[in-house]
């Protein structure tokens, strides 16, 4: 009986199982026919692949790699690709339905993919870095380009790293094809406005969820778990478009917290020189649990899936959270959070920035022809909006939250694409 008692108390935090388990959730809500759930429950192709690189010492080593292309039946595959040391293919298939529903939801004619080499990427120098990431790209080849999966930048993963690949798929095919890949440095084919796209994208759900709740976000204060890239654009635009106040942040070594406010911009300074964003002056030290129970108005999870769990989501004081990345808030943490009132608004909405001008750099790169970076901000806005809006009026119509909302109109588009096809 013990036995049984522990296996109820587990949570489940397999990333897969979890996606599965809010596709199950959708289609029991939509009545969706045996057919399509089961083909919406797993990925419709993975690539395993082994990928040996000589190091700088000159040993060689063998990485493992791997791509999900989850559902294309809206258009090709999109998704970044992560170097962790952690990675597992359970994430990545989690990661690319996500994508799947996220393109979706904001009505780009896309497909969900993902892909991820288990590594360290800290402890590896550039030309390691590089020789990784080519010897991925000829693996995969064959199964990428800008009309079946089109790959761009994740967790520590950059623009230059997406330029070694672009440049090595070029190589292959003897072609110079530069939407193969998105996320690029501006010189070779990106987009201006890609580097800040996937805060942005959340600040302007932010702005409308405000709205939603009546809260001002002028003088709001704010909390944001994880300063990588994603955290650092969060905290700055939460200043200049929000005209928030951030009292506190952290990273993967702890945070910092300023009741009266943190200078976001002192901050990433501050992080360029040390490394972290712990022991700036006029902060004291907090860890990265207490940053997610900060008595705040607004508290954004930019770091990893699986951050508030049933364990710590009672000590959540926000009023909204915003789910910058992938996965933040386990299904038991969820339950215990809108028994709270909180308003969340989901990860494959709030994070969309990154996916829809990294659309709009393929559109650009189709066409030859580049816009300024006014004009992919506006665009970006008008795209963001109209997605939370239509996720806003289902929530009302079905008289659910957020998340489920959002769920139902992106599933709902994606199993009208794969009847379209004849698939199911």
């Amino acid at each position: 009986m013990a036995n049984m008692t522990n296996k109820t108390q587990t949570e489940e935090l397999n990333p897969f199982k979890i996606a599965q388990a809010q596709i199950d959730k959708i289609a029991d809500i939509l009545n969706l026919d045996g057919g399509t759930r089961a083909l919406l429950r797993e990925p419709m192709r993975e690539i395993h692949v082994s990928l040996p690189v000589k190091m700088d010492d000159g040993s060689v080593r063998v990485f493992k790699g791997f791509r999900v292309q989850y559902n294309d039946a809206r258009g090709p595959a999109k998704g970044g690709i992560r170097f962790h040391p952690d990675e597992t293919i359970d994430t990545v298939r989690a990661l690319a339905a996500w994508m799947t529903w996220k393109c979706a939801l904001v009505d780009i004619p896309l497909g969900g993919g993902k892909g991820g080499i288990i590594c360290s990427p800290k402890e590896m120098s550039s030309t390691e870095l590089e020789r990784l990431s080519r010897a991925y790209i000829r693996e995969i080849w064959k199964f990428i380009g800008p009309t079946q999966d089109i790959p761009a930048p994740d967790v520590y993963t950059t623009p230059q790293i997406m330029a070694w690949m672009m440049d090595e798929y070029s190589k292959i095919t003897g072609s110079c094809c530069p939407g193969v890949i998105t996320g690029k440095p501006l010189a070779i084919g990106g987009s201006a406005g890609r580097g800040d796209a996937t805060a942005r994208g959340a600040i302007y759900t932010v702005r409308e969820a405000c709205n939603n709740i009546k809260l001002n976000p002028k003088g709001a204060r704010v909390a944001i778990h994880g300063f990588g890239n994603a955290g650092a654009y969060a905290a700055i635009l939460s200043e200049e478009i929000l005209g928030a106040k951030v009292v506190a942040i952290c990273d993967s070594k702890g945070g910092a917290a300023n009741k009266d406010g943190i200078c976001a911009q002192t901050a990433v300074t501050h992080k360029v020189k040390t490394g972290a964003v712990a022991n700036m002056s006029d902060t004291a030290y907090v860890c990265n649990d207490d940053v997610l129970g900060m008595d705040v108005d607004i508290l954004m999870t930019c770091a990893l899936e699986n951050t508030i769990t049933r364990d710590n989501a009672d000590n959540i004081k926000a009023k909204l959270i915003a789910e910058l990345a992938n996965g933040p808030i386990t299904p038991a943490a969820d339950k215990i959070l809108l028994d709270k009132g909180v308003l969340m608004i989901p990860d494959f909405l709030c994070n969309a920035g990154g996916v829809i001008v990294s659309y709009f750099e393929g559109v650009q790169n189709s066409a030859n022809y580049y816009w300024e970076e006014k004009e992919v901000q506006e665009k970006l806005d008008k795209k963001i909006t109209r997605a939370f809006q239509s996720a806003l009026e289902t929530s009302v119509e079905y008289k659910t939250d957020m998340r489920t909302a959002a769920y139902i109109v992106a599933v709902k588009r994606v199993a009208e694409a794969v009847k379209l096809r004849g698939w199911v």
